[in-house]
């Protein structure tokens, strides 16, 4: 099986499953006999073992600045058996014998040791007076993580079956070489390791039932992390590589809990019977003794009446989902024709006409851990690259696809988060209704547990999440995988919330639900750096504030909500005046707000509001605006400091096609003085930066027609028209076409 093979293994299951909702809820015909055991359902589990690396290698090779070879310098390997432990979780359908499923899992992985001390210096470094060199490394990735497919057959409580997938880890840590008696030359730096080919995992198993919810596992896997590449750099134009690679057999045991689903729909169905029962134990009467019923009854009204609640409660709690398995794929191709251009710089759209892809694909499991509260666990794949690489314009044109762009497939666990709910019991236990925030919905649906609330409440939420996933939400734009793709459209453009490259960050959320209206306020991690790939790691160190107060409201009987909100970004930031006088001193340009000696402690304010309007039950209209504190760059988000959008959304109900829908919106957004100046003197930020800038505001118009394919699966055809990309008249217009493709389950 060719590596590349298994990156869309999953994603074919996945679809597979968005074709055949009925595989998973098939039932024996009432002539047939029902199967001894059910491998379907969802099992969670842990798993412990050992794994034996593969050899490596390790020698460092001289590059820039060396002129031979003889230069290289051996680093030996101690990569050695290790132990390994984790845990997995998973959900499996079943066709007769044929067990067919997804499994996501996170492993300790003991193999990786660092080439660490004091080697000789070879020959060719004798004549430098150099006689040694020291190693020093961080620690390395010892884990591994992985999204397989698995496939299998079924033999009553035994199953046999092979999984492939897409894995992660295997990282080696940040480096330090040294040259002894070589002064300043002699000290190179390496950063963390990278990998640009996809890393995998396959094997195979044979998994037993040892009771009908309990089963036991010993699993094969093949594990390729494929080639780790660090480059050490003494900032005067020398340079090592080094190439080590990470592949590891791993034999493990494992236990896993299944939930049967069957059994489940089962003891729904028998308390269905038994309230049905008793309403119609409680609906006889003697014939002889009508009077006597009538006493009884007006005596036991106050009595049930207190009784009401209580059997509510049940009820509610019966009827409460234990988890959730959902999960979705989007595609998205988007080109545009060559447009007029007097120049482009480092982060622009290429003139001559460009095309691109990406995918993106997520499991979302879900499980309750008590009443109210629950845990969720968000793996995603992403491969292909957002237009241009994820550069080229503040409103950037897809918000579907990583911004972190990749050849080959490569995944990450983007949300694991803890979710309590706290009914106030202050009204009618009933489910909410659509005007509320999506997350607020309780229905079964991704990072979300179906079930009855109270409609006052509090929510907590704490963990790795997305910012918007609480805050900024909006029914008619939101969602880049099912509805408008400009990133702003589908938020307050100038809210620079706080998020890693991907979109994602540790924090807590209370909302605070009543009535009318709904209070929410966050704490959320920034990035260790504005804009980069790591979350800080020290709580409270840099950080961001959020508030935003709802209001849900009816006019001319279409209901509407209204939200108001403000942030506050509290971190190392560069104030982008600074930058332009450090140029102006040092006789250095451009100017960049990534140096580090004007990066200090600052706040950045910003705020907006949220319209969300029914105009009929078809038909939806929306409105943002937004202002930040332009003075300062970037921090998480994007390069805008104030924006306008509006639009709306139609239903396919008005043409006959229920489950279509159209869109249209415009954003029309600008920067405040501090940063014209920067990007006019070649500066560059996240998304733009065109090596010069003859401003003028951006605008974007978008309009979109969701075609459903079927239950589960849409294809959409998007067109955007940017004017002034990057707030730079001297660029555009461009027409840019998309094609996107979502399946869900």
């Amino acid at each position: 099986m060719k590596p590349k093979c298994l990156a869309t293994l999953a994603t074919l299951t996945l679809a597979y499953s968005c074709a055949s909702p009925s595989a998973a809820a098939d039932k024996p015909s009432e002539t047939s006999a029902p199967p001894a055991f059910t491998w379907a359902g969802l099992h969670i589990g842990l798993n412990a073992g050992a794994g034996l690396p593969i050899v490596s290698g390790g020698a460092l090779e001289a590059g820039s600045g060396f002129t031979s070879r003889a230069f290289d310098l051996p680093a030996p390997n101690r990569d050695r058996a290790g132990a390994s432990f984790g845990a997995q979780i998973g959900y499996d359908w079943q066709h007769g014998p044929w067990v067919y499923g997804l499994e996501t899992d996170l492993n300790f992985l003991g193999l990786r040791r660092a080439s660490t001390g004091v080697f000789p210096a070879p020959a060719a470094y004798r004549p430098l007076g150099i006689t040694a060199y020291g190693l020093t490394s961080d620690e390395n990735g010892d884990y591994f993580a992985s999204i397989r497919a698995r496939l299998g057959y079924a033999v009553d409580r035994t199953l046999f079956y092979a999984t492939g997938g897409v894995a992660a880890g295997g990282g080696r840590g940040a480096s330090n070489l040294v040259f002894y008696d070589a002064g300043p030359l002699g000290l190179f730096f390496a950063p963390v390791s990278k990998s640009s080919r996809m890393k995998y995992a396959v094997g195979a198993g044979v998994e037993y039932a040892l009771y009908d919810h309990l089963s036991a596992r010993l699993e094969y896997v093949y594990l390729n992390q494929q080639l780790q590449n660090r480059v050490y750099d003494n900032n005067f134009s020398f340079q090592f590589a080094a190439r080590q690679r990470s592949e590891a057999h791993v034999l493990r045991l494992g236990l896993n809990y299944r939930f049967d689903p069957q059994d489940e729909a089962r003891g729904n169905e028998a308390r269905s019977d038994e309230d049905k029962t008793a309403d119609e134990r409680g609906n006889e009467s003697p014939s002889k003794d009508a009077e006597a019923k009538k006493r009884g009854a007006e005596k036991a009204k106050s009595a049930d009446k207190g009784k009401e609640k209580e059997k509510n409660d049940e009820k509610s709690k019966n009827d409460e989902e234990r988890y959730s398995f959902h999960g979705q794929t989007t595609a998205v191709l988007q080109g545009y024709p060559k447009f007029p251009a007097l120049y482009s710089g480092s982060h622009s759209f290429p003139p001559k006409g460009l095309a691109d892809a990406g995918t993106t694909s997520n499991l979302f499991f879900g499980m309750r851990l008590w009443r109210g509260a629950a845990v969720y666990l968000n793996p995603e794949i992403d491969m292909g690259y957002g237009l241009a690489n994820s550069v080229g314009a503040a409103s950037y044109v897809n918000g579907a696809v990583a911004k972190v762009g990749r050849a080959a497939p490569y995944m990450r666990f983007q949300r694991y988060f803890l979710r309590q709910i706290i009914g106030l019991d202050g009204g009618e236990k009933v489910e909410d209704p659509e005007t509320g925030s999506f997350n607020e919905v309780l229905e079964s649906t991704q990072n979300q547990l179906s079930g009855k609330v109270d409609k006052d409440r509090l929510i907590l939420t704490i963990g790795k999440f997305s910012v918007p996933d609480i805050f900024d939400d909006n029914k008619y734009a939101h969602d880049p995988t099912t509805g408008f793709l400009n990133f702003g459209v589908n938020t307050l453009g100038a809210f620079d919330y706080a998020a890693d490259s991907w979109g994602y960050t540790y924090g807590a959320a209370l909302e605070w639900k009543q009535d009318w209206w709904t209070a929410r306020g966050g704490l959320f991690q920034l990035s260790e750096i504005p804009n980069g790939p790591s979350i800080e790691p020290q709580i409270g160190r840099q950080f961001m504030g959020v508030a935003e107060f709802e209001a849900r409201y009816d006019l001319f009987d279409q209901p509407g909500v209204i939200k108001f909100l403000a942030f506050a970004d509290n971190g190392n930031l560069a104030k982008v005046q600074n930058a332009i006088d450090f140029a102006y001193l040092a006789g250095s340009f451009p100017p960049d707000v990534n140096n580090p000696w004007i990066r200090k402690r600052h706040v950045k304010v910003g705020g907006g509001v949220n319209v969300q309007q029914q105009l009929s039950k078809e038909i939806g209209f929306f409105l943002r605006a937004s202002m930040s504190d332009g003075r300062f760059e970037t921090v998480d988000y994007t390069d805008i400091d104030r924006s306008l959008s509006t639009g709306f959304t139609a239903a396919g109900a008005l043409w006959g096609r229920d489950k279509d829908e159209i869109g249209g919106a415009m954003v029309f957004s600008g920067l405040a003085g501090p940063r014209v100046s920067y990007f006019d003197l070649g500066g560059t930020s996240v998304y733009i930066g065109d090596g010069g800038l003859s401003y003028a505001g951006e605008k974007v118009l978008e309009t979109y027609y969701k075609y459903n394919v079927r239950d589960g699966v849409e294809l959409t055809l998007d067109y955007q028209l940017i004017g002034n990309p990057a707030h730079n008249a001297a660029r555009g217009p461009i027409n840019i076409f998309g094609l996107r493709l979502h399946a869900q389950f």
